[in-house]
């Protein structure tokens, strides 16, 4: 079954965390993403660029809107996510423990309803 840890965090300003801190962390999630490939489990990682750079579309009122920002405005926001394959609900908790995220922000563990594979929905 498939469950996306989602990285939730404070997002730092630009110079606040020291470069070998972020080389720190650079490293532990390559060894993280690398585990998870080893195990087979791996299906997607993504780190995703600052909040600043986002854009939310809407038709909800019948026209299209685009604007600048996350949907949700927090000091906390999604960092990154990682899709994998697993067999249950405590094997994702297992990796969700596991991540370096958990270290300074919160991974949300999501199992999938259903996900599009090979051109169709499972």
């Amino acid at each position: 079954m498939r469950y996306t840890l989602v990285l939730n965090n404070a997002e730092p300003a630009e110079g606040e965390i020291d470069a070998e801190v972020i080389t720190q962390m650079q490293e532990a999630f390559g060894v993280y993403g690398r585990a998870l490939q080893s195990a087979g489990v791996l299906v997607a990682a993504e780190v995703l660029a600052s909040a600043s750079a986002t854009k939310t579309v809407t038709l909800r009122t019948g026209a299209l809107q685009i604007q600048d920002g996350p949907f949700a405005d927090s000091k906390e926001g999604v960092a990154g996510v990682f899709v994998i394959d697993v067999p249950d609900e405590d094997a994702a908790l297992m990796w969700a423990e596991r991540c370096p995220g958990a270290q300074f922000g919160v991974v949300e563990v999501r199992a999938a309803a259903t996900s599009f594979v090979n051109g169709s929905w499972t």
